[in-house]
């Protein structure tokens, strides 16, 4: 193969479909619902309902990522979220603090969460599967703790409207719910790709040997990144207690798929090979999307774990050519530009002669013998 063919550049047509292929059929997945269903689907009323209903498994997407930008997953998110709104119901219908000190106390607990996951992982040396998975059971386990199996229901005085409001508010007519994900977003965008500690952790999830040799403290980068996801996840699970007005232990389970089909498809677009606060809402997008219309088409109920779990396998999938395609295309580059390495000087003083075993010069010829001399 010739330098030429080495560093030869992928197609403009190749490079759009995997930056934004999934974007398109975003778009085209809407089109078609929208020329199937035209009374319904296409309306304002179906917009804010999506926006409404998926902001909360958006931030939740959004949580994930940030472990898996570092080459981690927190399996406890969907436990996480379940527990965070069962104590913010708990709190307010049973104990008379303000609605803002339940919110604090709730979020500093997912706080404590993400610290207990990522020691685990780094200090324990546990797989992020299995510790987060066993740190999940144990928030499942204070879910049914604390609430006995049953409901947490408020009381006739209902909940503080100001907390509510978190919800069920509107800004610029669209729910305020779904500026939450765009403040997120923007904020992930700011960290991921034009801050510091955005580049560490993804040097640490694309190469821990190298993050080592120029000094990145791992350990600490990788607690951050789960206490990140911990403290988004507590607060999805305050919105989801102002959205829901009810304590649910079993509500969180339904969120941990659609969570991680979210971030792992994001990873595909974008930025294919890497996971990304824009991609992961554009895989959200099409999730909520596809679901919409399924279930305005009729679809029986067990059409959404099914399309989920579907979905998720393709986005494995995916995101595993994505990150190969990425390796292949720097192994190239990389290859190509040792094909041409720099002309060395002729004469270097000091060289080591071993160096340079084909510079020898060549022996003398021999005499030749004066009587075979004609």
């Amino acid at each position: 193969m010739t330098a030429a063919t080495a560093t030869k550049k992928p197609s403009a047509g190749g490079s759009f479909v995997g930056n934004w292929g999934l974007l398109v059929l975003t778009v085209a997945i809407f089109a078609m619902f929208a020329i199937i269903l035209p009374q319904t689907f296409p309306t304002f009323d179906n917009l804010r309902a999506i926006l409404t209903n998926q902001s909360i498994p958006a931030l939740l997407a959004l949580a994930a990522t940030i472990p898996i930008v570092t080459g981690r997953f927190d399996l406890s998110i969907g436990y996480g979220v379940g527990l965070a709104h069962v104590l913010a119901m708990y709190l307010l219908v049973n104990t008379g603090l303000h609605w803002t000190i339940v919110c604090l106390i709730v979020v500093a607990f997912g706080v404590v969460v993400g610290l207990v996951n990522g020691f685990l992982v780094e200090f324990a040396h546990i797989d992020s599967f299995i510790a987060t998975l066993g740190t999940g059971s144990v928030l499942y386990a204070l879910t049914g703790w604390i609430t006995g199996g049953a409901r947490i229901v408020p009381t006739n005085a209902g909940l503080p409207d100001w907390f509510t409001d978190l919800t069920n508010s509107t800004f610029i007519k669209l729910p305020v719910t779904f500026w939450y994900v765009v403040v997120l977003v923007v904020v992930l965008w700011l960290l991921f790709e034009h801050l510091p500690l955005g580049r560490y952790l993804y040097v640490v999830g694309a190469n821990p040997r190298a993050a080592d040799l120029v000094g990145i403290k791992r350990s600490q980068v990788v607690i951050l990144a789960f206490v990140g996801s911990g403290a988004i996840t507590a607060v999805s699970g305050v919105l989801l207690a102002a959205q829901q007005q009810i304590g649910d232990p079993s509500a969180g389970q339904n969120y941990l798929l659609p969570a991680f089909v979210g971030a792992l498809l994001g990873s595909t677009t974008i930025k294919p090979g890497r996971a990304n606060a824009f991609g992961t809402i554009v895989a959200v997008a099409v999730l909520a999307i596809g679901l919409s219309g399924l279930q305005q088409l009729g679809a029986a109920f067990w059409v959404t774990p099914l399309f989920n779990g579907l979905t998720l396998l393709a986005a494995v999938g995916l995101a595993g050519v994505s990150a190969r395609r990425r390796q292949a295309g720097a192994a190239v580059i990389g290859a190509a530009g040792r094909g041409n390495p720099p002309a060395e000087p002729a004469d270097e003083p000091g060289k080591d002669a071993e160096a340079q075993p084909a510079a020898a010069p060549a022996a003398d010829p021999p005499p030749s013998d004066p009587s075979t001399d004609k």
